[in-house]
């Protein structure tokens, strides 16, 4: 709201912190969302959405950051970074030894599907 000599009651980067909050949000939300996608036509929308908005975010960061409204927080140590990453690698193999052990043991056991894949109703495309 601008007041009568045209300046605004907040300062710019008051205005526009919790807009790049609200991208941050939502690219959890919509990876959550492609995450719990049953159907390939949704997963393939949200995470094409992820994409999306992880864009939108990282150029309005850029822009705040050059304009000196945003304070990144402390570099991490390349140390700590690889360490992490190698961490995640791990959980991941585990998690796909796990999951070959258990769906190579159910044999003739194994869940089928009970109903067959769907056409989509709206181009997932059309979201933009």
């Amino acid at each position: 709201m601008a007041t009568p000599n045209g300046s605004s009651f907040l300062p710019e980067e008051d205005l526009l912190s919790p807009i790049l909050g609200e991208l941050k949000r939502a690219v959890r939300e919509y990876t959550t969302a492609a995450t719990e996608a049953t159907c390939p036509d949704v997963r393939q929308m949200f995470t094409h959405l992820t994409t999306d908005t992880l864009s939108l975010q990282g150029e309005f960061f850029n822009m705040m950051k050059q304009q000196n409204m945003y304070t990144a927080g402390t570099h991490a140590l390349k140390y700590d970074v690889d360490k992490q990453h190698k961490q995640a690698q791990q959980s991941v193999q585990k998690t796909r030894e796990t999951i070959n052990q258990k769906t190579s043991s159910m044999g003739a056991y194994a869940h089928n599907p009970n109903v067959e894949p769907h056409a989509t109703n709206v181009s997932p495309a059309s979201y933009m």
